[in-house]
């Protein structure tokens, strides 16, 4: 099971930290991925951190996100500075794995956290 936390509203420029919690002894061995949706559009991934600690990025996010794990906790973060207004959206978490540089998707999903970012 997944739960993401740490969304709420924020002005332009602003910063927040996601998490992700995770139960079951899974997690360490696997891959997670940060994913966004805004309403009327498809979840897309946008940060991912392998097993081994390598994270990967989205363009639009790269040098504003950081991606870390902490593997004692069972918990992944997403640090986000320098929001915009299109940052807006609801972030999830998902177990899964990583090929190479591409992302693959487990079946575990966080609840998705919502993140306002706005004046």
């Amino acid at each position: 099971q997944l739960q993401a936390s740490g969304g709420g509203l924020v002005q332009p420029g602003g910063s927040l930290r996601l998490s992700c919690a995770a139960s079951g002894r899974a997690f360490s061995v696997n891959a997670v991925g940060w994913y966004r949706q805004v309403p009327g559009e498809q979840r897309e991934l946008i940060a991912g951190i392998t097993a081994t600690g390598d994270t990967h990025y989205k363009g639009f996010v790269k040098g504003r996100f950081t991606m870390s794990r902490d593997d004692a906790q069972n918990t992944a973060y997403l640090q986000m500075n320098a929001l915009k207004p299109e940052d807006t959206a609801i972030y999830s978490c998902n177990l899964g794995s990583y090929i190479g540089t591409s992302y693959y998707p487990g079946r575990y999903w966080g609840q998705g956290t919502l993140v306002t970012v706005s004046s």
